[in-house]
């Protein structure tokens, strides 16, 4: 027996009756700070699951034990994973498809007019750390399984949500974690993103951490020292000339530009009138989706080993010693041919529902869907929010969503995931 065609226009219409409760979920998760660091975010996973309990929802709950989190430099983890299966045995092992958010977020920082934790809602509004990035898309899911359960009722597939807490970090101990220890593996998945673009790439991130030692000397005499302020200078020059040359490295992925370098922390010396004897700078290298890591992190560490070697400390002074801490790598999200049913879902319903025609494309962000994608898992980037991240003040002052933007992207998550589930 045929069954008759997903009626969209039905499950739109349940999100709108339930949307002041969606709104009050998302007020919810906002009130509960997750700032990263210093990541004590556990709390939040419990908020978060015994809010989709009361829902009749079983939540699984898997803690990353206390000793790794704290060597990754955090205090708690909770990762939630929550099982929708639609049919009976073989009938919901296909397709399964995984939702992703993650709900921790960058301290708020300074210069707020509203209160970073008050879910306050303002002129359509609603302000908070984390109401944009990426709580919105906790919401954004929930309702849009809900709606799917009410209105669609699928007979076949799963829908798995994945609400995480390690993305700032660099996702390891968040879906990384999931996925290693084989508690998930969906055929397809969504990230938390925005409304009006589609994401199917993005860059990847190196971040490396730079010590430069001299020898400390009396600011009095410093010609018997070697500065090592002064040797870091000399190679962060030679690191700026590398990004200007970075200019001239396109990518072919639409929404990605070239390459570049970011320094963005430096310490050291011990006093005002003391010749620095160390000094320690991280950089980030954000990389195209073309290139190589494994060739970045090397000609990176040949420009700084060059630069160190030529650098002439005083006369009789020690050379400089320089070493190279690798941080953080996380390698570009490429688009993988099995999206597609995904992407052009999203798309058809994303127009629908918006008005204008959605582009796929590629950011120069990194996010923690890479670690889907590395383990050949069809990822794309789509939820709630503005066309560009300074829009909605992420990881600034006054981040905010726009509400109907919440009622839109949820309407076309609820209607994409009916037609791959029928289909």
């Amino acid at each position: 027996m045929t069954r008759p065609p997903v009626d969209h226009a039905a499950l739109d219409a349940w999100i709108e009756a339930h949307f002041d409760e969606q709104v009050r979920f998302l007020q919810t998760l906002v009130r509960v700070p997750t700032d990263t660091p210093p990541g004590d975010n556990a709390r939040h996973a419990e908020v978060t699951a015994a809010a989709l309990e009361t829902l009749g929802w079983a939540v699984e709950r898997h803690p990353v034990p206390a000793e790794v989190v704290q060597a990754a430099g955090l205090t708690s983890i909770t990762n939630l994973i929550v099982r929708r299966p639609y049919g009976d045995g073989e009938a919901a092992r296909h397709p399964v498809i995984a939702l992703n958010a993650h709900g921790d977020v960058v301290p708020p920082g300074d210069g707020w007019t509203h209160d970073p934790y008050g879910g306050e809602i303002v002129d359509g509004k609603l302000y908070g750390r984390a109401a944009a990035v990426s709580k919105s898309d906790f919401a954004t899911y929930v309702y849009a399984v809900r709606a799917l359960e009410a209105v669609a009722r699928p007979r076949r597939g799963t829908v798995e949500l994945h609400f995480t807490y390690d993305e700032e970090f660099g996702g390891e101990l968040g879906p990384g974690w999931l996925l290693e220890r084989g508690l998930t593996r969906p055929d397809l998945m969504m990230a938390a993103g925005f409304s009006y673009q589609v994401v199917t790439a993005h860059n990847g991130c190196l971040q490396l951490e730079v010590t430069v030692e001299g020898e400390m000397a009396h600011a009095a005499i410093p010609d018997t020292g070697t500065d090592a302020l002064q040797g870091a200078v000399h190679i962060l020059q030679a690191l700026y000339r590398l990004n200007a040359e970075y200019l001239a490295v396109r990518s072919g992925v639409e929404g990605i530009t070239h390459p570049y370098l970011n320094i963005g922390r430096i310490e050291g010396g011990t006093n005002t009138n003391v010749v620095p004897g160390k000094v320690v700078f991280k950089l980030d290298r954000r990389m195209i989706p073309e290139e190589d890591p494994a060739e970045v992190e090397a000609a990176l560490r040949r420009t700084i080993a060059q630069a160190a070697a030529s650098f002439a400390p005083p006369r009789g002074g020690r050379a400089l010693t320089v070493t190279v801490r690798r941080l953080l790598l996380a390698r570009a999200m490429r688009p993988l041919p099995g999206a597609r049913p995904l992407v052009q879902a999203l798309q058809r319903h994303a127009q629908a529902v918006l008005g204008e025609a959605i582009p796929a494309v590629g950011t120069p962000l990194y996010t923690d869907v890479r670690l889907y994608v590395e383990r050949g898992i069809p990822g794309v980037i789509y939820g709630a929010g503005p066309r560009t991240v300074r829009e909605s003040n992420a990881k600034r002052a006054d981040e905010h969503l726009v509400l109907e933007d919440l009622r839109r992207a949820t309407r076309v998550v609820a209607r994409a995931l009916a037609d791959l589930l029928e289909g």
